[in-house]
């Protein structure tokens, strides 16, 4: 068995036991965390930061519903355990109970919150908000100057918000490309930046030694 197929089966198995936990059952959520497995692949985060990521997005649902219902609209994106919030909620006070909760969850790094006042978008505005990230991400990959998995794309209100482990170069393209994609009103950069050595290094499969530049 290669290195690769052993990692593959290895990080599905993370996953899958990150997840199972928290799911009490739940047969199609069970499915996306082995989907997720194949994603961790080409990520640069480690596995374990990975699954920390996706529990923390998990927690941070969970609480938002809990405290807020669905009077305020409220996302949490987490990348390398920084966690963004999006969205819109009713006043500076619920703003700033978002934020208290989301850093009392284990294995949060740091919150940028985003959140903005007022009322809750429609569902028409939130699904031109996946509109826009769609194509975000496709030009990503029809531009090919950067592996579109090391960028995450989320939207809130024809806002575009960048997350990952990149370069400088390859912040700048993903930033550019953004910026001149259909319906964007504006890019709030919130990476995570490496050298060109480290990202080689984290780019290189498993099992095969870094090639020399």
């Amino acid at each position: 068995m290669n290195a690769s197929h052993t990692r593959r089966r290895l990080l599905a198995g993370l996953v899958a036991a990150a997840t199972l936990p928290m799911l009490q059952g739940c047969f199609p959520v069970v499915a996306t965390g082995f989907g997720a497995g194949a994603m961790m692949i080409s990520d640069r985060r480690s596995s374990g930061t990975y699954v920390e990521d996706e529990g923390i997005e998990w927690k941070a649902s969970s609480r938002m519903s809990e405290h807020f219902g669905t009077i305020n609209h409220i996302n949490a994106t987490s990348y390398n355990r920084n966690v963004l919030l999006t969205g819109e909620v009713q006043n500076e006070s619920v703003r700033a109970e978002a934020e208290r909760l989301v850093a009392g969850i284990e294995n949060v790094r740091g919150i940028i919150n985003e959140l903005t006042i007022g009322p809750a978008s429609s569902v028409s505005a939130r699904a031109n908000d996946s509109l826009i990230t769609s194509n975000v991400k496709a030009r990503f990959v029809d531009g090919n100057r950067f592996s579109a998995n090391h960028v995450k794309v989320i939207t809130e209100a024809n806002v575009v918000f960048l997350m990952g482990l990149v370069t400088r170069k390859e912040a700048d393209a993903a930033t550019e490309i953004a910026r001149t994609s259909q319906g964007v009103k504006k890019v709030v950069r919130v990476f995570d930046y490496i050298s060109d050595e480290e990202a080689h290094r984290l780019d290189t499969p498993l099992g095969e030694k870094p090639k020399q530049q």
